[in-house]
Parts: C-alpha cells; structure tokens; sequence
C-alpha cells in the first residue's frame, strides 16, 4: 500500500473476522480488533504483520461501540473501511419452538451490532477529511434461501441486505460504499459441525463441504481495495459444492 489505511473489523476474535483482520494487517492496514473477549482478540493481534489496536467491546452495547470508533479515530486519525463480522447463529430450533430470548439475542447481535458499527463508522467516514470510506458487511447465502429451523438467523441477514442498501443510498453524497459478502460454508467454528452433518429441508442430515475462511479474507480485501468510484454492492462467497443452489 502506498500510504496506510486504517480498519476496522468487528467478531475479530474468531473465525471470518479473525481472518479478514489478519488479512488486512497482512496488506499494511492499521486494524483495530473490536470484540467481546480480549484474550482472543490478543491473540488475533499477535497474527497481525503491523500492529493492531485492540478494542474490547460488545456490538449490542451502544457506548462501548462509540468509543471503539473514537478512540480509533483519535489515534490513526480516521477509519477508511469497516468489516461488519460480529454475528451467531443461533438456536436451532423449529420456528414454533423458537424461544424469544434466542431471537432478541441473534437479531441483537447480527442486526443491531451492524447497525451500530456501520453508524460510528459512517459518522467519521462523513467528517474526516477526505470523506469516504467502505462498509462491508458479513451477509450470507441464508439472506436468499434460509436453512431449516433458522428464522432469527435468517431474518437478520434479510435485513442486512436492506442496511447494505440503504447505507449505500445514503453514503453516496459522502463518498461512502457499502457492501455485502453473502458467504456460504465458510471453515469456521460456526460450521465445524457441517463436515458430520447439517439438517436438510426435507429432514435429512447430510455432509457439506466448506471452503478455506481465506477466501472470504480475499473477497473481502478485493472490495476494499475497489477505487473510490466503484464498489460490488452483493458477492456470493461459497464452497462451490455445497447445497446452496436447488436447496428446498
């Protein structure tokens, strides 16, 4: 990179996010780690190739998100991308049994937490001079055709597609992008169970196949790296022979 840029990645302690933040570290972002548990998101700094700010905060707690974002701008002087990858899956149960603290807890944490963060993030990529800056934020394939007995999951990635929209809409005066990454069986702990079996809609369990979390890190750094004049709104980002297309 001819001159550093400054990231943002939320869910840096695992998984998708661990991986795009050591990607973007990897590339000579300035990436702060933002997450719930410090020990894990130490550990994500010491894969980091550059030093990486670590911020512990839970993306459903407003004041704690804030101050994740000013402190950052405070040091690196502004945020030119945020990676939205703080989520969980959820219950697993069928729709009538599907409990509504699990609901609050999925829609809190996959919808509001993007909503938070891209908030703090728009707010300084619209004052900092110069403006703009890219959201990208961790959709999935669910967004299109839902798992079984998946509803809080399912209905927060439909409304992170209407967020990624919106804030595109509105991000435009300020030269501000926002995209979506729809992924699907990406290596994580969240899917480590699909490799024994994942429930099918006509009630079968069946092996799936996933692909490398790198992946992800790679779409993810492609669409940061877009001039400021282009961005992908949607990508799908899948493990090619995973029951996605003709699913149900």
């Amino acid at each position: 990179m001819d001159e550093h840029k400054v990231a943002v990645v939320t869910g840096a302690g695992s998984g998708i996010g661990r991986a795009v933040a050591i990607a973007f570290a990897d590339k000579g972002y300035r990436v702060t780690l933002v997450g719930r548990t410090r020990a894990t998101l130490e550990e994500t700094a010491a894969a980091c190739a550059v030093p990486a700010r670590v911020a512990v905060a839970d993306v459903c707690d407003e004041p704690a998100v804030e101050r994740a974002f000013a402190d950052t701008v405070a040091a690196e002087g502004r945020v030119d991308v945020l990676f939205n990858s703080a989520g969980v899956f959820g219950g697993g149960r069928p729709f009538g049994e599907t409990a509504f603290d699990d609901w609050r807890r999925v829609i809190d944490i996959n919808l509001t937490g993007s909503f938070l963060a891209s908030r703090a993030a728009f707010r300084a990529m619209r004052d900092q001079a110069p403006q703009g800056g890219r959201i990208i934020q961790c959709g999935s394939i669910s967004a299109h055709t839902p798992r079984p007995c998946s509803a809080a999951y399912t209905a927060s990635k439909h409304a992170i597609t209407g967020l990624t929209k919106s804030i595109a809409l509105d991000g435009r005066a300020f030269g501000i992008a926002c995209c979506q990454l729809d992924i699907g069986n990406a290596a994580t702990p969240m899917t480590a169970s699909f490799g024994h079996g994942a429930l099918q809609a006509d009630g079968s369990v069946v092996a799936e196949p996933t692909m490398d979390v790198k992946t992800v890190a790679d779409a993810a750094l492609f669409v940061a790296g877009l001039p400021n004049d282009a961005n992908v709104l949607f990508m799908t980002v899948m493990a090619t022979t995973m029951p996605f297309v003709g699913r149900g």
